[in-house]
């Protein structure tokens, strides 16, 4: 594998990808408001409580596989299967954070919109990215990923 194809390639930084969908959400919400939330509930602290986690995830997985000496931008090469740390009970822990912190910004701003913008967010991730990831994976570790991939889950 030469060095300009060892990546997995992509179709959108998973980053940017997020930063999309909340704009997304925020827009609609902006031109359409859409409620959800009882309106008594504490939204602010419950969103933020969610998102803090989710932040948690996302810290915890990024200070795993960079301590493990691999890469986190998708646009970088893979240099090792990462097994400790959030990686023993998921594939894809920086990835459920994002999700967790769009969920966490949705309940926090109780906007309806930014719930609905998981499902494109979610499909692709799952398809743009994480099937690409797999596939690079498999044929970068081969025997190594597919031990990795038939012990720990792909999300939860």
């Amino acid at each position: 594998m030469d060095d300009t194809a060892d990546t997995a390639q992509v179709i959108i930084r998973p980053p940017l990808g997020w930063g999309l969908a909340v704009l997304a959400g925020l827009a609609l919400n902006w031109l359409v408001p859409l409620p959800f939330l009882l309106a008594d509930l504490p939204a602010g602290w419950l969103g933020g409580m969610v998102f803090l986690l989710a932040l948690g995830l996302f810290a915890w997985a990024i200070v795993t596989i960079t301590t493990a000496g691999s890469n986190v931008p998708t646009n970088l090469p893979t240099t090792t299967i990462v097994e400790s740390g959030p990686y023993r009970f998921t594939r894809n822990p920086i990835y459920l954070g994002m999700f967790l912190g769009l969920i966490g910004v949705a309940i926090a701003f109780d906007n309806f919109w930014l719930l609905m913008m998981l499902v494109p967010f979610a499909l692709v991730i799952r398809y743009g990215v994480v099937v690409r990831e797999e596939a690079y994976l498999e044929r970068k570790f081969g025997n190594v990923y597919r031990g990795y991939r038939s012990r720990v889950r792909r999300w939860l």
